[in-house]
């Protein structure tokens, strides 16, 4: 039975505002295709499912804290969307490896929507993004994600505020760590891209009047595809398995 209430409902927020601001900008759930309420629903199961872990850490500081309960509000959203950036920069990164690889190969035109948000991107760079993301749900990143959001009670101490140093340092490191990873995931693409170019020049300073411009580019984009096709799976395998080296420890 419950014998606060009041106090239940209010700790039940707070942890509401930590997993919900993680879930608002966590890739694959904020995406635009998923519906709004859904992701309030989940955000408040999961607060539901954790809160009896929590209890002894969050029940406490409701009621003995000096801190507002609105300042309690802010710091825990912040909190929690921290932690969702982190995600949400390791996957943009793939949808910036993505982009290379479909300017390099001469694939760059916007001819389909986005699978995630409503814009606009070339068909085999939302292929990729869309194949990257099944991984790593296939992966349960989510569950890494939310695994190292409950530790963050820990390490974040609840009612106190955001380190803004620390937060500043793991954004950091956390760009640093992604755009090495796909700059090397979209390497070949890159080196094959500036040595077809460099060829093309070379043949067309030989013979200035052939227009080498529409002859090339068939080769290029076939070229591309055969060795997109060889390089995928272990483009897409490496994104996924790296996940966990830049995102566990922040």
């Amino acid at each position: 039975m419950i014998t606060d209430p009041q106090g239940t409902v209010l700790a039940l927020f707070l942890i509401f505002c930590r997993i919900g601001g993680c879930v608002l900008v966590m890739p694959g759930f904020s995406s635009a295709r998923v519906p709004q309420v859904l992701r309030v629903f989940m955000a408040g199961a999961l607060s539901l499912s954790v809160l009896p872990v929590l209890w002894d850490t969050v029940y406490p500081a409701v009621h003995t804290s000096s801190a507002t309960y609105i300042g309690f509000i802010f710091s825990e959203s912040l909190i929690g969307a921290m932690y969702g950036m982190l995600a949400r920069l390791y996957t943009l990164g793939l949808q910036f490896a993505a982009s290379i690889l479909a300017m390099m190969i001469g694939y760059s035109q916007p001819s389909a929507q986005d699978v995630f948000e409503d814009t606009s991107e070339s068909a085999l760079s939302g292929f990729v993004t869309f194949a990257g993301m099944m991984i790593l749900f296939m992966m349960d990143f989510h569950h890494i994600v939310f695994r190292a959001l409950i530790d963050s009670y820990t390490s974040m101490p609840f009612g106190g505020m955001m380190q803004m140093r620390s937060t500043l340092i793991s954004f950091t490191d956390t760009l640093s760590n992604t755009t090495y990873i796909m700059l090397r995931l979209a390497s070949p693409f890159v080196i094959y891209g500036l040595l077809f170019n460099i060829a093309i020049g070379f043949i067309n300073k030989l013979a200035p009047q052939i227009p080498v411009y529409f002859i090339s580019t068939p080769y290029l984009l076939l070229g591309g595809l055969f060795l997109f096709y060889f390089s995928v799976a272990a483009l897409i395998s490496q994104f996924g398995q790296s996940f966990a080296t830049v995102f566990i420890g922040r």
